[in-house]
């Protein structure tokens, strides 16, 4: 084979192996771990036949009390992953605690889980401003986050948020800052399942 030949042989072989690699990523079965059907407004959500169970996190709250996953069971949950140094983050945070406050009553709750904080006062101090009132585990070294299933989210992009159902599982996703909309969205169905 002439030189030109496996050059293009080569270039067509790694536009292929690009491709599939893209194809992969952005995959509603990340690695068989993953069952989110993400839709081009970047909202995830996997059928109920196709969840898996939330992972049993815990730690401390940024007080230092202990606080679970665990201790919300029977809820729908929405874990919010953030850090105070993440303008996203900071944008995305009135709406959530909008939300948190109009569905609360109906058995939602929200937990936050802050990361690569390595100073809880930065967490706290971010709270406060906010006016956010739903707890946060500190989590600055990700522990936390390496027990979510592989591509769940994407630990190095914040933020990110999850929304666990009623059983336990894994239902919904959101790999952007969200808007009130956007989570209530993904919340209105699981609302209506019993």
């Amino acid at each position: 084979m002439s030189g030109s030949k496996r050059l293009r042989r080569a270039a067509l072989l790694t536009a292929l192996a690009a491709g599939l690699a893209l194809t992969g990523c952005s995959s509603a079965n990340s690695g068989g771990q993953s069952e989110f059907s993400t839709g081009t407004d970047g909202l995830g959500t996997v059928s109920p036949a196709g969840r898996k169970p939330a992972p049993a996190i815990s730690g401390t709250d940024l007080e230092g009390k202990p606080l679970a996953l665990s201790d919300y069971q029977g809820k729908i949950i929405v874990i919010n992953i953030w850090g105070s140094w993440c303008t996203s983050c900071r944008a995305e945070a009135k709406g959530l605690e909008q939300v948190y406050e109009a569905d609360k009553a109906q058995g939602v709750q929200f937990l936050g889980i802050n990361t690569r904080d390595t100073d809880v006062t930065n967490a706290q101090r971010f709270e406060q401003t906010h006016g956010i009132s739903y707890p946060s585990l500190y989590d600055p070294d990700g522990t936390q986050l390496l027990k979510f299933p592989k591509g769940s989210f994407d630990p190095q992009l914040l933020p990110a948020t999850l929304v666990v159902d009623r059983q336990g599982r894994l239902a919904a996703r959101a790999l952007q800052p969200v808007s009130s909309a956007d989570l209530e969205s993904l919340l209105t169905p699981l609302l209506a399942e019993h």
